[in-house]
């Protein structure tokens, strides 16, 4: 039973999934839109918000603690000085999932994960 259980899995080990959402946010921060697969897509999510909120504040501090979770100095400086102040007015909900499709070769749900405007 997974009562209270915080996060998928996704079928790998910690490091592996942690490099996954890495990789997956370094894409919607540089595209602002990128389809994967409804699960990977709704703990993106959790992921992203967090360093949006985090890239919020736009100070000095503010481009330390992204660049530590996200690793890409194109990314952080794009995440804390262009979208960050886009959603200083917004409590939350800086993404939104669109189903997509069924995967032919697997039949896996995918998903569109976007910025909102």
């Amino acid at each position: 039973m997974r009562h209270g259980h915080g996060y998928r899995k996704l079928g790998r080990t910690s490091s592996h999934r942690s490099a996954l959402l890495k990789n997956l946010a370094i894409a919607i921060i540089k595209s602002e839109k990128i389809e994967t697969t409804l699960p990977k897509a709704k703990e993106l999510r959790s992921y992203v918000e967090k360093l949006i909120t985090k890239a919020a504040k736009g100070d000095f501090n503010a481009h330390r603690a992204v660049f530590a979770l996200l690793q890409d100095k194109i990314s952080t400086k794009k995440l804390v000085e262009d979208i960050a102040p886009r959603y200083q007015s917004r409590n939350g909900g800086y993404t939104r999932i669109i189903k997509t499709r069924l995967r032919k070769g697997d039949a896996a749900q995918m998903a569109f994960v976007e910025l909102v405007k």
